[in-house]
């Protein structure tokens, strides 16, 4: 899947497509498909928001000279341009590879660096089936996905493991709320904060937990009865967590591999193997702590 992306439309009677924009594997690409219509792309334009200089052009049949030089009224300016094919379908008629028709798509790879880059598209194309023929495309305000929202906790333990003889190191037990009758005196995330493992890992620390020491964490979410059971468990690899990054990184990799077929082997699931489920408002919530050192 793409790392970013970045999305641009184009419309026009007869004639509409989409640019997809997108970083993969530390190169960048465009896709560019046709959901109208018909065109032979020859040339492609990429220019950021900051008016810096004169415009780069192909010239000749593929410049983007007029009406591809603005966006919505306003100058803008060009920073690259690639030829795709000269105009005209030429003895391959509409099996030209430059040609597309609804559905088809076609992939640039972009000489960029970032996708700051490009704040707008420009397409020079012939044959098409607009009025004119050919159009010199200009889009901009491209569609930018949302990140989405990190997942959320109701309780997380960060378990120091065991030692030679098998008895229990400790660990520390932190809760997304604090409950009304906190007999245990658990830890919860301050008031406001949202609870993202990021967050319980910055809170393990001010608490004075040692990274370095945590051998699994494992994470408690409520149930559709609103009880807090086990859901799942991250491993650290031999030697321990190096750091808060390599943990983070462990738990975006254990996220992701729920999705897919083939799960992190330092993640295991633990929904066949849940433990005692205790309502949410059940003050015994951290009995299983009592011989555990509670940083």
């Amino acid at each position: 899947m793409p790392d970013q992306t970045k999305i641009f439309t184009y419309v026009q009677n007869g004639l509409s497509y989409t640019v997809t924009v997108y970083e993969q594997g530390g190169q960048f690409f465009a896709d560019i498909q046709v959901t109208e219509g018909a065109m032979d792309v020859n040339a492609i334009y990429l220019g950021d928001d900051v008016m810096s200089g004169s415009s780069v052009s192909l010239g000749g049949a593929l410049n983007m000279n007029g009406a591809g030089s603005l966006y919505e009224g306003e100058k803008i300016q060009w920073d690259d341009a690639i030829k795709i094919s000269d105009p005209g379908l030429g003895p391959d008629g509409t099996d030209k590879d430059s040609y597309l028709t609804q559905g088809d798509t076609l992939t640039v790879e972009l000489d960029i660096d970032s996708l700051e880059e490009v704040d707008f598209f420009g397409i020079r194309a012939t044959s098409t089936t607009t009025d004119s023929g050919s159009i010199k495309g200009v889009s901009g305000d491209p569609e930018e996905p949302e990140d989405p929202d990190d997942p959320t906790h109701d309780k997380i333990f960060f378990d120091y493991g065991t030692d030679a003889s098998g008895g229990p190191l400790g660990g520390v037990f932190i809760l997304a709320e604090e409950p009304d009758d906190n007999v245990f005196q658990v830890p919860s995330l301050p008031e406001g904060t949202e609870p993202t493992f990021e967050n319980y890992v910055n809170y393990f620390e001010e608490l004075g937990g040692d990274i370095s020491s945590v051998q699994s964490v494992v994470f408690y979410d409520k149930d559709a009865d609103g009880n807090i059971q086990e859901s799942f468990e991250i491993t650290a690899p031999e030697g321990g967590f190096a750091d808060s990054a390599e943990l983070l990184d462990a738990y975006n990799d254990a996220i992701a591999a729920m999705g897919t077929e083939e799960a992190d082997p330092g993640l295991e699931f633990m929904s066949s193997l849940t433990t005692e489920i205790i309502p949410e408002d059940d003050p015994v919530i951290e009995d299983e702590e009592d011989d555990l050192e509670t940083v």
